[in-house]
C-alpha cells in the first residue's frame, strides 16, 4: 500500500476531522480518490462520445422542393 502526503488548508482539515473523527480517515480519503478517478474517466468518455457523435454526423445541404415531394410521395405508397 502506498503512502501519500497532502497539504490542505487548516479549515478543511478541521472540518474533515469533525465530520469523520471516529472513522478510518485513510479509508475515507482512498474512497474519495477512487470516486475522483472514476468521475474523471467518465467525463473523458462523455467528451469522446460527444465528439464522435458530433463529428460523425453527415452534413446535408438544403434539398430542392421536387426532391422533398418525391420522397414524400415514395413514403406514401
Amino acid at each position: 500500500m502506498a503512502t501519500v502526503n497532502f497539504s490542505v488548508p487548516d479549515d478543511v482539515k478541521e472540518r474533515f476531522d469533525r465530520a469523520f473523527g471516529d472513522q478510518n480517515k485513510s479509508a475515507i480519503i482512498a474512497e474519495l480518490m477512487r470516486r475522483a478517478v472514476d468521475e474523471h474517466e467518465r467525463r473523458k468518455r462523455r467528451v469522446r462520445l460527444f465528439q464522435s457523435l458530433t463529428n460523425a454526423k453527415v452534413r446535408r445541404g438544403p434539398r430542392a422542393a421536387a426532391e422533398i415531394r418525391k420522397a414524400r410521395d415514395a413514403g406514401r405508397s
